[in-house]
């Protein structure tokens, strides 16, 4: 499962991709990727979804993938060789 936001700066809407690279609009079932929006519950309720019933669009534009990103972990396996 792809998930993305589409849209002009600021108004992104909430996508997905199918399995042929198009871009459907997921913005009638959720409200958009953030907060608890992007919790487990709310990541298996979109694998329920039909994709193909929903509309496709062509996107001019492919946001950040989250509305609103609090914290943002990274762990930097080579961090020991690197300091070294």
């Amino acid at each position: 499962m792809k998930l993305l936001r589409f849209g002009p700066k600021g108004q992104e809407k909430p996508g997905i991709l199918d399995a042929d690279g198009n871009v459907r609009d997921l913005s009638g079932k959720v409200d958009d990727f953030a907060g608890e929006a992007v919790s487990l519950a709310a990541i298996d309720a979109i694998r329920a979804i039909d994709i193909d019933t929903l509309p496709v669009v062509t996107p001019e534009r492919i946001g950040a993938c989250l509305a609103d990103v609090p914290n943002f972990y990274c762990i930097g396996l080579n961090y020991a060789k690197h300091a070294a």
